[in-house]
Order: C-alpha cells, then structure tokens, then sequence
C-alpha cells in the first residue's frame, strides 16, 4: 500500500451513484432507473453490485421530488445516503451533490444507475489500482465505433485525458479507446480533484472526465481498466433495455446450467435475478420464473409455465401450462398437470391436480387427488376464505368447494358437486342436482325452436 493512501481491502470504499436523469429517450412517467431487468429495477442491479464489491458506505444522487426512487433506495439499501441533484451542470456537479460522503477520505467508485450491467468483479477490479498507488482509475474499452464516446488520451503509456467528443479534434476522435463513464478515485485525493473541476468545455458542464488530466497534472498516477464494450453499455431507451435483459438473461441461464440444471431451450427461459434452481432440475421451454422462486433438487418444469413467489420441494413435476403465484408451495412429489393454478396454497408430499384445476387459499394434504376441473371458491366478494382438503382425500372432477369448508382425510367427493358444507374424514359427499330423462324430448323441443325461428324470420320478410 501506497504510503498516504487511506484505503484498503479491509476499508471499504464509498461508492456514489448517479440516479438524477430523466431519462426523456425513454417515453415514460417511470424515472428511468426504475425500469427493471429480470425483474429488478436497473438501479438495483447496481446498489447490490456495489455492495458485493465491498461498499461500506453508498450515497445515491436523485432528481428532487422522486420519492418513487427514494423508496426504492431504502428498500434495498437502507441506511445509504440520499443527496438531491437541483440542477443538471455535469457529471462532476453531480458527485459533489454528495460531497458529505466524499468527506469521510475512502476511496470512491462513481456509478451510474442506468448502467445495470457492471458486475462486481468489475467494480473490484476498478478500485484496485488504486491500492497500488493510482489516483484515478477509469473503467475503458476498445469501441468497435467510437462515436458518441469519451476518448481516453495516452501518450507513451500514460494516461493524459479523457476528451469529449464535442471537444475533441479530428486526431483525438479516431482514439477507440473510450470512457465507460465509471471511476475510481483515491481517498486521499478526491475531493480535492473534484473542487478543482471547470466547465470550460462545449456544454459548459462540469465534467468527471475532467479529474484525469488534473491528476495527470499533478504528476500522479492513472489507471486504466478493462472492460468488454456490451458489460459497460448504458441504457438511454427501450432498444436498450431489451439488449441489457437479453444480456441479463444470457448470465442467469448460463449460471443456471453450470449450477446443475438443465434447461431444453435456454434462450426461451426467462428468469429473475433472485430465482434459484436446485440441482437436476429441468426447464422445459418458454417458462418465466418471477421474483420469489426456489425450486428444489430434481423438479421438472414443463413447457409453458409461468411461475411467481412459489416454492417447489424435491422431485414436484409441474406442467405444462401450470400458474404459480402468491405463496403457493409444492411439498416432494407433487404432481401439476397441464392448466393448474396455484395461489396461496399449499400442497402436501405427493398431491395432484392433473389438469384444469384452481386451488387458491388452500391447504391439500399429502396424496390427495383433485380431479379435473375442480376449482376452490375462495373468494365470497369481500373476503378470501380457506378450503383444507385432508391426507388422501379424493376430489371427483368437475366439483366446486365454496371456502371456508374442509374435506376430511380419506374422504371422497363425487364427481360434479358442489361442497358447501365440510366433509368428514372417510365420508362419500355427493351434492348435485337430481337427473332426470325424458325419452325423445330432445327431438320435441328442436321441432318446437325451429318452429319458433321460421315463425320470426317469416315476421321479418
């Protein structure tokens, strides 16, 4: 370590992010760094990648008045500093929004919070130079088309700026090596760098960039660090959004498969960063898996389904077509056929529902069969209500059980009834209407609507 340097792995550093852009390219009354990414806000893929690289301390810079934003910081970040940005003068007018987290001598890392896509190792990565001495470290890659990008200046392999492209020359615009917008600043130097920033530039703003040839000045070190291009993309519309969830989806499905799952089509799967798959689970294609899944060991996810807030025990095979939502809990063994939904229910060790079926506000208990069709009225208009179906009952198809009401062990339902009232354990409950035939009515009552049809249209002509 550096003598004077005031940092180090044990440390921590300060990490600011800049989360005050409107976001106008957008189209839309969500401030852009709350549109999500496998089901996480863009600005939330970077306060947990900040933290996973060590940030023991996080300030975030808002637009005043996006209490939106503000609730989205405390839920995931709690305690991290919260610094208005009135006026739009610069990327360094930002940071100094902050300038009571800047005060403390960590080292600092600038993120951006439409910039979703930096790992943590990355953010690791950045920072390390500056426990070999570095004053400023830059996150830069090699632009296959510059354009647009800041140009990072070196000259016999120091490093003496980052140029605008509004203010460079002809020569400095066909540099590739370009700004990822990311820094690194030493603690013992930040602040100073920064108060010492101008605007003397096309824009008249207050550049970050601008602390690379301040510290350059001063004789001090810079670093460069390398990034692939696609990892430092920044998200300005919603083309790019979608690129940044395919490459979203792309480290999730891989981490998937290396974790022990298979899944048949990866490219058709669609998770949430917080899904979690056991091992030798298998995904069929084109399922989406919502925030709050765990599967465990062994399941079997077929084709088509749509999972969300649910938890599958070892071996549960679902699908294809199934909904899981809202608490629903599949115990080892259970069977879902195609077409069955799943809320707020329950489903004890080897239960099944082999197709067309709702069970909502549910508890079934182990071995159960629910026949096709059957569906739980558990909700009255007002209120939800509970329907308990015992070990090893049998529910015949097509019957409807109006919650609350329970339905003992063992017992069995008749296909077609509607349970209104509980049933005991090892009981037979058959409740529906009394059939009744009446040889050759059918053909009578067709004599009688044609006759009636022909009688309206003869009124007509």
């Amino acid at each position: 370590m550096t003598a004077g340097a005031n940092h180090g792995a044990e440390s921590g550093f300060t990490a600011i992010v800049l989360a005050a852009g409107k976001g106008t390219r957008m189209r839309s009354d969500r401030p852009k760094v709350l549109h999500a990414l496998a089901n996480r806000s863009m600005l939330g893929h970077v306060l947990a990648a900040v933290q996973e690289a060590g940030a023991a301390r996080l300030a975030v810079v808002v637009e005043p008045g996006r209490e939106d934003v503000v609730r989205e910081i405390e839920r995931l970040a709690p305690g991290a500093g919260i610094h208005p940005q009135a006026e739009r003068l610069g990327t360094a007018h930002a940071v100094l929004a902050a300038r009571a987290s800047l005060e403390g001598g960590q080292d600092v890392i600038v993120a951006f919070g439409d910039t979703p896509l930096v790992t943590a190792e990355t953010y690791a990565r950045l920072r390390a130079p500056l426990r070999e001495g570095a004053a400023v470290a830059v996150l830069a890659f090699e632009a296959a088309d510059p354009t647009g990008y800041g140009r990072v200046l070196t000259e016999g392999g120091r490093v003496l700026a980052i140029r605008e492209e509004k203010d460079a020359s002809q020569e400095e615009r066909a540099v590739r090596l370009s700004n990822a917008g990311l820094m690194a600043l030493s603690g013992a130097h930040a602040l100073s760098l920064l108060e010492r920033i101008g605007n003397d530039n096309a824009n008249r703003e207050y550049y970050l960039t601008d602390a690379v040839a301040l510290a350059a000045g001063d004789g001090l070190s810079v670093a460069v660090v390398p990034v692939d291009e696609a990892e430092a993309q920044g998200v300005n519309d919603r083309v790019q959004l979608s690129q940044a969830e395919a490459t979203i989806q792309a480290r999730l499905r891989r981490a998937a498969q290396l974790g022990g799952a298979t899944l048949i089509a990866p490219e058709t799967v669609f998770f949430s960063v917080d899904t979690i798959l056991g091992r030798d689970v298998v995904v069929e294609p084109h399922c989406v898996f919502g925030p709050g899944v765990v599967i465990g060991d062994g399941c079997t996810i077929r084709a088509f389904s749509h999972l969300h807030d649910a938890r599958l025990m070892e071996g549960a095979d679902i699908g294809p077509h199934v909904r899981l939502r809202g608490g629903a809990v599949l115990e080892a063994g259970v069977h879902l056929g195609n077409f069955v939904e799943i809320k707020n229910a329950t489903l004890h060790a080897g239960a099944k529902a082999s197709h067309l079926t709702y069970l909502g506000d549910a508890e079934i208990g182990a071995g159960a069969n629910i026949g096709a069709g059957t569906i739980t009225c558990n909700y009255d208009g007002v209120s939800k209500h509970r329907t308990l179906i015992g070990e090893g009952a049998f529910i015949g198809s097509n019957s409807a059980l109006v919650a609350p009401v329970s339905v003992g062990a063992g017992a069995l339902v008749g296909a077609g009834s509607v349970i209104t009232r509980d049933v005991p354990a090892d009981a037979l409950a058959v409740a529906r209407g009394r059939q009744i035939t009446r040889e050759g009515a059918a053909k009578t009552l067709r004599q009688t609507l044609k006759a009636a049809k022909a009688a309206r249209e003869a009124k007509k002509s």
